[in-house]
């Protein structure tokens, strides 16, 4: 009988610990940007926070006025080129040889959990810039709406998850 009071209260917090980590599914009315770098050195990962700025320098810069999601995906898939020179740029500049291949289109995900929030895996329509090999961590963001743009403004995770929800609530 002394166990059964132990067990509900691990039972209980194993609930409250459960239900701080909300769940999305990213909406179909989204498209998200990826950079993967080909391995985890300092120097690979040097590389894609480099390219991932200008990347989402790029997009930020072409997106911003962009209201529905048929209109962003004509601005990326007519922009790809654009991705594609301001990458080679960057690696050049940095004497980075390494490959790299920029893709627009479905491409698969997977889960992660960031600021309390758990994004489910899957495939997503997204812009992927995957650096060499591909082996290295990776930067994602929701690209349309705007979630990597607004998060900059965001300061707290308890704001972020509001934001977050917010968005999903209304492109859902």
């Amino acid at each position: 009988m002394k166990y059964i009071p132990i067990f509900f209260i691990i039972f209980l917090i194993y609930i409250g610990i459960a239900n701080t980590v909300k769940s999305y599914k990213i909406p179909n009315e989204a498209i998200r940007i990826r950079v993967v770098a080909n391995s985890n050195s300092k120097t690979d990962q040097r590389i894609k926070m480099k390219v991932k700025d200008i990347v989402e320098k790029d997009m930020y810069g072409l997106l911003k006025n962009a209201k529905e999601i048929n209109q962003a995906r004509t601005i990326i898939r007519d922009n790809v080129s654009l991705v594609d020179k301001d990458v080679e740029k960057i690696l050049k500049e940095n004497n980075y040889n390494l490959n790299y291949d920029v893709n627009y289109g479905m491409n698969y995900f997977p889960q992660k959990k960031y600021k309390g929030v758990i994004y489910n895996d899957g495939y997503y329509e997204s812009l992927v810039v995957t650096l060499g090999g591909g082996k290295g961590d990776n930067w994602w963001c929701v690209l349309f709406p705007p979630l990597c743009l607004m998060e900059a403004e965001e300061s707290s995770d308890v704001e972020y998850t509001t934001l977050v929800k917010k968005l999903f609530d209304k492109y859902s």
